[in-house]
């Protein structure tokens, strides 16, 4: 406790500058180690109002979300109600998809492990009715197949939104509820909400988005993303207090004030490595069911990212020391505020060293391009990679659809980082953005380019 203690002072006294550093509004870091909790909050939930933000704020944890949608379909699985390699068809035999010898035979594990294979970055807006995550399974009839299901992974949110579809259906009732009663009720979660109207009774951030590049944030246009994408991470809030409980039940076996939330063994399946990622330093090194999983010398870790609009959370677990930290942020430079925060608590508290972002060398040594020249196209954007007379290669991003209305696109320069990997020679957002080239389209040419997403070369 006097280390948490000491931890919790220094946090005090340097957060406030951190977030100054790195333009982030309002930030809370929380420590979990053992039964022994400790938080700080800084700065302010909303720049328009100046409402400063305190420990029991609620943010959103996006993405971190599909670990609750994954938790939950465990669930089930404990009850004998899913088998995690049957087909998705078996619970869901309506589901279509572009390619229906892959919707056929694609598993509820391959979903879990972002290895089904089709396109995943989809945000139909369906309503806010009850019956959205069910309009946008429906939707899905010409979704096009990157890869035949298992063998790459790609990361998916609209196969985690199938995996709520499953949740509602066996269940009979919706995602939402389903949340709040098969996971916040055992948990005892004081300030848990599932949208924005339940979010109001609580002291609630908002997201900050740059209406230009380099302009000052600005509190974003709407709250939460679309209740359609809700199991993959458009809307959950809650305090850092409460999203570590549901870590603590995770590293305690399943179980949380003597109730079993959770198998003993599907818990420990979860962490339990499906599928490697393709080396791009800003996501973890393998995907468990549902977990990120990060390589370390000292131990085990895992975890989960997420970002909706404004807002990012990270979310680290060391099973070996018993030990959750969490930092939910809205705005800024998120990435670079997690560097400075988190690595260095996991390395105090556990000795565990885990590796940051990369960044582009200081001075690229010249390559070949023409293996990764061309254009990768997805229902989201089009992917251009070009060389000019100079020989700079440039990555150009070309928003499509509902994409293309949430961002302008970007054209950045791309610089040799290791082996097939290039990086964005400046920082998008505090961000490098490594992208891994893969496969052959049979010309010596890269098949896909991949991001964290799989994206295939057009034609």
């Amino acid at each position: 406790m006097d280390k948490l203690d000491a931890i919790r002072g220094r946090l005090e006294q340097e957060l406030p500058a951190l977030l100054e550093r790195h333009r982030v509004p309002g930030a809370v870091v929380a420590v979990a180690a053992g039964d022994e909790v400790a938080a700080v909050a800084a700065g302010v939930l909303n720049l328009d109002t100046g409402v400063t933000t305190t420990t029991d704020s609620v943010f959103q944890i996006g993405s971190i979300t599909k670990v609750w949608t994954a938790t939950l379909v465990m669930q089930l699985v404990d009850e004998g109600l899913v088998d995690l390699d049957a087909p998705i068809r078996r619970y869901l035999p309506d589901l279509r998809l572009g390619d229906e010898a892959a919707a056929a035979v694609i598993t509820v594990r391959q979903l879990l492990s972002h290895t089904a294979g089709f396109e995943g970055d989809l945000f139909t807006d369906t309503g806010p009715g009850d019956d959205a995550v069910e309009k946008f399974v429906d939707s899905l009839g010409d979704t096009a197949q990157l890869f035949p299901p298992g063998e790459l992974f790609s990361y998916n949110n609209a196969g985690y939104v199938v995996l709520g579809r499953l949740v509602e259906v066996l269940r009979g009732k919706n995602y939402e509820d389903c949340l709040r009663e098969h996971l916040g009720a055992p948990l005892g979660l004081t300030h848990f909400s599932t949208s924005a109207v339940d979010a109001i009774r609580f002291r609630a951030a908002i997201g900050h988005v740059e209406p230009g590049p380099g302009e000052d944030l600005v509190a974003a246009p709407v709250w939460s993303m679309l209740r359609s994408n809700g199991p993959a991470g458009s809307s959950l809030a809650m305090t850092a207090g409460d999203l570590l409980t549901f870590a603590r039940m995770h590293l305690k076996g399943g179980t949380w004030d003597g109730t079993q939330v959770l198998s003993a063994e599907s818990t420990a399946a979860m962490p339990q490595r499906q599928v490697g990622v393709p080396p791009l330093g800003i996501m973890g090194d393998a995907w468990g069911l549902g977990w990120e999983l990060f390589d370390s010398p000292g131990g085990q870790v895992y975890g989960h990212d997420g970002n909706t609009i404004g807002q990012a959370a990270y979310l680290r677990l060391v099973p070996g020391h018993d030990l959750a930290v969490t930092l939910l942020t809205n705005g800024g430079d998120t990435m670079t505020l997690y560097a400075d925060v988190i690595p260095g608590l996991l390395r105090e508290l556990a000795g565990i060293d885990v590796s940051l972002p990369p960044r582009p060398p200081a001075e690229p040594e010249p390559f070949a391009a023409d293996r990764y020249l061309g254009t990768y196209a997805s229902t989201a954007a089009d992917l251009v990679v070009s060389q000019d007379d100079e020989g700079k290669v440039w990555l150009e991003q070309r928003p499509k659809g509902t994409a293309a209305e949430m961002g302008s696109g970007l054209r950045a320069e791309l610089v040799l980082l290791e082996g097939d990997t290039l990086i964005l020679r400046e920082a998008q957002e505090g961000i490098h953005l490594p992208l891994v080239f893969l496969g052959d389209d049979g010309t010596g040419r890269a098949q896909y380019v991949h991001s964290g997403r799989a994206t295939r070369r057009a034609g």
